[in-house]
């Protein structure tokens, strides 16, 4: 069984045991459990899928925090030709990587 979940506009395909890597939750520690109510899709099980308008009522999953990490550095350099300008900055996204535990569907 899959899921479609919607967690601030940001859509991930999961089922039971997948790890995914969500945009960084504040307040929460590694071993909280966080419930994603918005499911905008199930199937793959016995009977037909279910597919939400837009979301599926009663419907949710639930996760557990494994960490929080930072992602891999990213460099920005402009460059403007014959104006003697350059300037390089950097940037790593904050990640949240959460265990998908079960589907309640």
């Amino acid at each position: 069984m899959y899921a479609v979940v919607d967690d601030r506009n940001q859509q991930y395909r999961v089922k039971a045991g997948d790890r995914i890597q969500i945009h960084l939750r504040q307040g929460v520690a590694e071993g909280d459990k966080l419930t994603f109510d918005k499911v905008c899709l199930v199937g793959g099980g016995d009977a037909a899928g279910k597919v939400g308008t837009p979301f599926v009522n009663g419907a949710s999953v639930t996760a557990k925090v494994v960490r929080q990490m930072k992602g891999p550095k990213v460099t920005i350099g402009k460059y403007k030709r014959r104006k003697n300008s350059r300037r390089r900055t950097g940037f790593r996204a904050q990640y949240t990587i959460v265990q998908i535990e079960a589907i309640n569907a």
